[in-house]
């Protein structure tokens, strides 16, 4: 029996409905840029499977990292004790954040380290003896699943089940070209009439709204802004961050650093769950006291495992190798190179890209919707022709591993541009 009939029998896959969902495809090897299914087909990953994969599938490298570790302390409560592999990874994320940043809190995925600045924000102000509860966030924005980044996202069929049950959130337009005023003064509205915490933010990049893009100095000023209100500010860089953006970190192209830093997805290579909060000293300090009530009571049985802080040191090292950095570049200006020819084409809209981000819009009649008609012959045309992307709505983005090679970015450019014609009305 297939991978998908056994499959189907007990396993519930995430935003799915599966009433009406094709069925999953049953991968069995995956190496560099590519996987293959259970029939052998070969597929190209242009979305690093979910954004963590930026150095290639079966990477050696980061194995290697987890076998020597796996063999000399796979885990350990993280309790009341420490070990190298968590000391030395603080020290390396340190060293390479903004400089502001001096803490370093560990879990386990993207959307807990969401939960935890979430909470850093609002017990930070109770320690101080000051209610502020309130949370700004960008309209559209995708935080994550769990119930602080899950109220903190703008896409509403995400939270529509929970209204009434999540934090009070405001939002705010992103400052795109146009809208930067707007922006900032509906940021200082929500400040004025709210009990606010703190801003969150994905820096540069709105990643499931659809690979939004806007300028460094617009968010600049609004960090600017929430902190001379003493609001916390939260940077997501789950997606962004290691070297997405053509930079270290999103925040890296900024002048106004935030107090708090959210870190995941490629942090281990795409190997195990790990997380990090990053936080500023002043925001630690405000949990040290005599009163053991204003600790931070917030853990995970798997928090700061030795493998996955192993594997993270490989993969920051691996990152910062001349190699990576030139293949970054590299992809930067493919990416370029096409975007100037979407540029051309009359049933594309808004083509964009930044690091190794690229994105557009397809002008079509159609449905729209996030999981709509138009996203889903789409995905289906991708997936035929041997390419997993991932359309958000109407909106093509690629993300792929830096190791992608030439032959397959301009197969996957290819593939785009025959999609387009053959979808667009």
């Amino acid at each position: 029996m297939k991978l998908q009939q056994r499959d189907e029998k007990h396993l519930w896959h995430p935003y799915t409905q599966h009433q009406t969902a094709s069925k999953p495809l049953g991968i069995v090897k995956g190496k560099d840029a590519l996987l293959w299914d259970e029939d052998g087909k070969e597929y190209i990953d242009a979305i690093s499977s979910w954004w963590v994969n930026p150095f290639g599938h079966s990477n050696e490298l980061l194995a290697q990292a987890a076998y020597k570790q796996l063999t000399q302390l796979e885990h350990v409560l993280f309790g009341g004790f420490t070990h190298e592999p968590a000391v030395l990874l603080a020290e390396k994320l340190i060293s390479i954040l903004p400089s502001n940043q001096q803490k370093i809190f560990f879990s386990d995925n993207g959307s807990t380290a969401v939960e935890v600045a979430i909470k850093m924000a609002i017990q930070y102000f109770f320690n101080k003896g000051e209610k502020k509860h309130v949370i700004v966030a960008f309209e559209n924005a995708f935080h994550g699943d769990t119930f602080g980044a899950m109220a903190a996202s703008g896409i509403s069929f995400f939270t529509e089940s929970f209204k009434g049950q999540l934090l009070e959130v405001v939002r705010i337009p992103i400052p795109e070209k146009g809208k930067e005023q707007l922006s900032e003064e509906k940021l200082k509205e929500a400040i004025t009439k709210h009990k606010v915490a703190a801003f969150i933010f994905e820096p540069l990049v709105q990643g499931a709204a659809g690979m939004k893009i806007y300028a460094e100095k617009a968010l600049d000023n609004l960090i600017k802004i929430a902190k001379s209100h003493n609001v916390i500010t939260i940077a997501d860089e789950v997606m962004t961050g290691f070297g997405r953006t053509g930079k270290t970190f999103a925040c890296d192209y900024l002048s106004e650093q935030p107090d708090i830093i959210c870190l995941s997805k490629a942090l281990t290579g795409g190997t195990i769950p790990l997380a990090v909060t990053s936080a500023t000293q002043e925001i630690f300090d405000a949990f040290c006291d005599e009163d053991v009530n204003k600790a931070l009571f917030h853990g995970h049985t798997y928090m700061a495992n030795p493998t996955g802080c192993a594997i993270a040191l490989e993969a920051i090292r691996i990152l910062q190798t001349d190699e990576t950095q030139q293949n970054i570049k590299r992809i930067e200006q493919h990416h370029k190179e096409f975007v100037q020819k979407l540029n051309d084409n009359p049933n594309v809209e808004n083509a964009r890209t930044l690091g190794v981000i690229l994105a557009f819009e397809v002008k079509t009649s159609g449905n729209t919707s996030y999981y709509g008609s138009i996203r889903n012959r789409l995905y289906d045309f991708f997936i035929e022709k041997g390419i997993i992307l991932r359309p958000v709505g109407n909106t093509i983005y690629i993300l792929p591993p830096y190791i992608v090679t030439n032959a397959q970015l301009q197969r996957i450019y290819s593939v785009i541009e025959e999609a387009i014609k053959e979808i667009a009305s």
